[in-house]
């Protein structure tokens, strides 16, 4: 059986993460998503989103990479609030059987704003 290859990367919340006002806040997530738009605009991220309702308040958000895993971790740890020490990066290989998977393009937030409009 052959197996498709995948780069995921499970974004964490430091345990010394930075205190940060709303407005901060705001504008660092704004950044976040931008660089998270422009990733899967360049192909390198196939699908990304946050995580909700789960067990662990520390995991964030989910990233499905094109890329092998050294590449997808050099792009991740640009991520704006990564590189402000919000943020963690967790990277690991998922393989499913070949064709199993399928992504097509969406529309991507770059934004809150956007991420919260119909």
């Amino acid at each position: 059986m052959r197996f498709d290859r995948y780069t995921v990367i499970l974004l964490t919340l430091r345990p010394d993460a930075p205190a940060m006002t709303d407005e901060e806040a705001d504008e660092r997530q704004d950044r976040h998503l931008a660089h998270g738009a422009d990733m899967q605009e360049r192909g390198l991220v196939l699908a990304r989103g946050p995580l909700v309702d789960q067990d662990n308040e520390r995991y964030r958000g989910f990233s499905i990479w094109s890329v092998d895993a050294a590449t997808a971790r050099n792009h991740a740890e640009a991520d704006p609030a990564v590189r402000a020490g919000r943020l963690a990066v967790e990277v690991m290989t998922w393989m499913m059987p070949a064709g199993n998977l399928q992504f097509s393009r969406v529309r991507r937030p770059r934004s809150i704003a956007d991420a919260t409009t119909d």
